[in-house]
């Protein structure tokens, strides 16, 4: 019985977020952001259908794992990377105003990005305005104290150019103080 429900329960999600829409917009700085909720100035993009019943042949589905500079200095130098459009990318934790008690200095973070970074690819997060080169979607920030912070992440391709940037987002550290008498 409980499978069932939750069988069901699984279909009309998958169902919905296949009609899901999707809105695209330019902000002032020139980055194009894509999000299932509209903002003022936002174009409705038309999604093509896929079909289930014609898959992508094995020989041409791509690979999720990165390259290594073996294999990238070992590529034909006339093949030009693909143009890779980025849907998504947000601060998943912390969460946006968020109270952390007691973390010591440490922050704990992660990232979503839709699709996954591509090669070449960087990412950048901005903590409290001051960039930072990050290696991965999980990470630790050191030297994180009391106070409001803010976090803002980027990808950037080979050239430097930002092609995605989340959004702002604020989040506190408290510290539990001792009394002394």
């Amino acid at each position: 019985m409980y499978k069932r429900i939750i069988m069901l329960t699984a279909l009309l999600l998958c169902a919905a977020a296949a009609h899901a829409q999707v809105y695209k917009w330019v902000d002032e700085d020139g980055v194009v952001h894509y999000s299932d909720q509209p903002v003022p100035g936002a174009e409705l993009v038309t999604l093509p259908k896929r079909s289930s019943s014609n898959p992508v042949p094995a020989t041409r589905q791509r690979s999720t794992e990165p390259r290594s500079a073996a294999a990238a200095a070992t590529a034909p130098a006339s093949k030009t990377p693909e143009t890779v459009s980025y849907t998504a990318l947000s601060v998943t934790a912390p969460v946006a105003e968020e109270t952390l008690w007691n973390i010591g200095g440490v922050l704990n973070v992660s990232l979503a990005l839709q699709p996954a970074l591509q090669p070449g690819h960087r990412l950048r997060l901005y903590f409290d305005g001051e960039p930072r080169e990050i290696r991965s979607l999980n990470f630790q920030l050191e030297e994180v104290w009391r106070g409001e912070h803010n976090l803002q992440a980027e990808v950037l391709d080979e050239t430097g150019k930002t092609l995605i940037r989340s959004q702002p987002m604020r989040f506190y550290v408290q510290q539990t103080s001792i009394q002394r008498p």
